[in-house]
């Protein structure tokens, strides 16, 4: 039992350490961070206070929103109780009989407190007022209902627009597991399969890819996560896609494609990323979204198809099924692109005939009489 132990921990720390660096998770995620970032340029983050609160995490922004809340009405609850200190309205100055205190019934920092957040989310109780006899106190109250009213509509439409954000429409989008190289139409293609889980659909989609790898140039600069523009089309193009039911994407691999000098064999050395992007206008609120993900060489399967996903039902419906989603099925593939195309001219010149330029005719003379 220990010597199985050994052997899985052994091969689980393996792969784990073969696993290549990403620069787009599975799920569309960027690992990437910015060091050494100067302090004037944090505080561009500031001045775009929108996008910064809506870009913070849930729990981030929660503490933002109970904080904001919380802070404002303790502020202005310490307002009141300076204004009715200031004023004597105090229990502590036993204030005559005929006096008339600036807010009515503040008896001290708990009630202006209660008095602060009454004011500011416009519950109105009636039990506590504000009198016509003070003017800081009608002041007070007047800047502190504005005030109220901004940071309400600023946390409200932040959690409402971190909520309503089209990243989440991008969660049912979903790409296959791998990718696969086999023949499609006589060609080779590099081909990968995308579903769109919900019945609405993406408007206007668009799908293309980039394939990031470390190049050097000739002047001997060496540049990392250089991008190659990789062109994925479908039978009906690559814009405008009717995204209805799962479609199946795919890239030729020609004399063009950064793929054609690569081999089944010389694949899984290959040192390259793979980002596939799929942008669209999401049918219910006509906002934008775009979905990400990303295939390394030991996710792309060569010799390989997609198990067929569509079927049609006795009633006449077309079910999707979605356990063959990522499977695939082994299929005869060329060893490369190269040995494809070298094939295809082979055949060509078989077809054609042509002229031996060595060759020489001999003419020869018969005779009419033919001795015995």
């Amino acid at each position: 039992m220990f010597k199985h132990l050994r052997k899985w921990f052994v091969t689980c720390f393996f792969e784990h350490s073969r696993q290549r660096a990403r620069l787009v998770s599975k799920d569309g995620r960027c690992n990437i961070e910015f060091g050494n970032v100067e302090a004037q340029s944090r505080f561009i983050f500031f001045v775009d206070i929108w996008t910064t609160v809506l870009d913070l995490k849930w729990r981030y922004k929660m503490t933002i929103f109970i904080t904001a809340f919380l802070g404002s009405w303790f502020l202005f609850g310490l307002l009141w109780y300076a204004v009715a200190y200031i004023h004597k309205d105090l229990p502590e100055f036993h204030p005559s009989v005929n006096h008339t205190p600036c807010v009515e019934n503040i008896n001290g920092l708990t009630s202006a407190f209660l008095f602060s957040l009454e004011t500011q989310v416009t519950i109105g109780y009636g039990f506590r007022c504000v009198t016509e006899k003070c003017g800081t106190a009608i002041f007070l109250l007047i800047f502190q209902s504005i005030l109220g009213v901004i940071v309400n509509s600023f946390m409200c439409g932040a959690i409402l627009a971190k909520i309503s954000r089209p990243k989440k429409r991008a969660k049912t989008i979903t790409f296959s597991k791998n990718a696969v190289i086999s023949k499609r139409g006589g060609k080779l293609c590099l081909l990968i399969r995308v579903a769109n889980l919900r019945k609405s659909l993406l408007i206007g989609s668009h799908i293309y890819g980039k394939l990031l790898k470390t190049t050097v140039t000739p002047e001997g600069e060496t540049i990392i996560l250089d991008q190659i523009n990789i062109n994925f089309v479908v039978d009906a193009g690559n814009e405008n896609l009717f995204f209805i039911s799962p479609l199946t994407i795919y890239h030729v691999i020609d004399h063009t494609s950064p793929f054609f000098h690569m081999a089944a064999e010389t694949l899984p050395q290959q040192d390259f990323e793979l980002v596939v992007f799929l942008d669209g206008t999401v049918e219910s609120t006509s906002a934008t979204c775009q979905v990400r993900t990303s295939y390394v060489p030991e996710e792309v399967l060569w010799g390989y198809r997609f198990a067929p996903i569509v079927s049609k039902t006795k009633e006449g419906k077309y079910r999707v099924d979605f356990h063959n989603f990522s499977k695939t099925v082994e299929v005869e593939t060329p060893h490369c692109a190269m040995c494809l195309y070298n094939e295809k001219d082979a055949t060509a010149r078989m077809k054609r005939g042509y002229d031996n330029p060595n060759f020489i005719l001999s003419e020869v003379n018969e005779t009419a009489d033919t001795k015995m």
